[in-house]
């Protein structure tokens, strides 16, 4: 009996180790699975905003990072492809859109005009139009901007001349027309501004815009190649991420009235939750300008580079065949993170990699800006030793 027993145990510990041996190659895989997917998953980010001592007031430090800039997903639109790797070097950035108030104070103390409240240059205006467009009477060349009007029903979406509206006396303390006001509207993003206001308003900020590359990066706050900038679910449990299109569950874009919703324009700056590294609504509520010149086939261009671009600063000229009626070479800066009008049947901009080329010189209604600063811009103006992350 007790050698039967003995023969018995034996028994079952070989038969543990077959089962371990047969087990080892699944619980390797495991391993490397497990290993590969913690890797992938960003690294916890400490969220570091500035208070004026150990960084600007109001700005979030974005730190250095390589990412995977554009995206192959089948969301992306051909100016998004393909992704590509790019270095940045830490920055500081606004945590959310330059505001009514804050642009209020560069104009009260600089006494700037803007583009929207200055009567257009036709050397500047015409070289968005056809060649040999003939210059229109003075009378027709009036201080204005493009304003968002909707329409009362469906419409083909080829033609956004139907939805969209050059109002005279339209600017940015007069967003929506002449009868518009921003009076309780301090906290909310400044819009009607050209690309020429945005860099004045910088160059007395001591700022800068982002180049793209800074941009998208920001906005992916650690993500990587996230659908959009808080994770791949548009609404997660439910809950509203970006001030879009508040009307495309009942009425298609770019119908707005009482009974339909649509637009209801921007909201306040930071109505929204924070990305990964501290920064408010980058993506809807206002398109924003970068530094870019815009090229549609800019990122196929950076792909042909062998590994990884350091601080990308965009084309030296722009090229956008898509844009109908316009010269291919036509001026344009690269805006980026859609807006309120943003919408699934449109555009879908809301999104870290999508963009677009705007004529600098055009002011919109859903179009503002945030600024950016160095390191080295702060310190070298700042004894800030202490504190500076790095």
């Amino acid at each position: 009996m007790a050698q039967e027993s003995a023969l018995n145990k034996r028994a079952r510990r070989i038969g543990m180790w077959a089962v371990l041996l047969l087990l080892c190659p699944a619980l390797a895989g495991y391993a490397v699975n497990w290993a590969m997917n913690q890797q992938a998953r960003p690294k916890p980010v400490q969220i570091v905003i500035g208070d004026g001592v150990s960084g600007p007031k109001h700005m979030a430090w974005v730190p250095d990072g390589v990412f995977l800039m554009g995206s192959d997903s089948k969301l992306a639109q051909a100016n998004e492809r393909p992704a590509h790797k790019v270095r940045v070097h830490g920055f500081w950035m606004d945590e959310h859109h330059v505001t009514n108030a804050e642009f209020r104070a560069f104009v009260d103390t600089t006494h700037y005009v803007t583009t929207a409240e200055k009567k257009p240059d036709w050397d500047t205006l015409k070289v968005q139009l056809p060649p040999g467009t003939p210059r229109p009477p003075d009378s027709a060349l009036v201080a204005g901007a493009m304003v968002f009007v909707g329409t009362k029903e469906q419409v083909a979406l080829q033609d956004y001349s139907r939805w969209w509206r050059f109002v005279p006396g339209a600017d940015w303390r007069h967003p929506e027309g002449p009868s518009s006001s921003i009076e309780g509207r301090d906290d909310y993003p400044v819009v009607q501004v050209s690309y020429e206001d945005a860099q004045a308003y910088a160059t007395w900020a001591g700022k800068r815009l982002p180049t793209e590359a800074e941009w998208e990066y920001a906005a992916r706050g650690g993500l990587e190649q996230a659908t959009y900038a808080w994770g791949d679910q548009f609404s997660p449990d439910g809950k509203q991420m970006a001030n879009v299109w508040q009307g495309q569950q009942t009425q298609p874009f770019p119908v707005v009235s009482a009974k339909a919703g649509g637009a209801a324009g921007t909201s306040r700056v930071g109505s929204f939750p924070a990305n990964g590294y501290g920064l408010y609504d980058m993506t809807g509520n206002a398109w924003q300008w970068t530094a870019d010149w815009y090229r549609a086939d800019q990122f196929r261009r950076e792909a042909t580079a062998n590994g990884v671009i350091d601080e990308p600063r965009g084309p030296a000229n722009s090229w956008d065949p898509a844009d109908p009626g316009v010269p291919v070479d036509a001026p344009k800066r690269v805006t980026r993170g859609g807006s309120f009008l943003c919408n699934e049947s449109y555009c879908l901009s809301y999104r870290p990699s999508a963009r677009r080329g705007t004529d600098p010189y055009n002011s919109m209604s859903h179009l503002g800006f945030r600024l950016v600063m160095d390191k080295d811009a702060w310190t070298q103006t700042h004894d800030r030793s202490k504190g500076v992350p790095q």
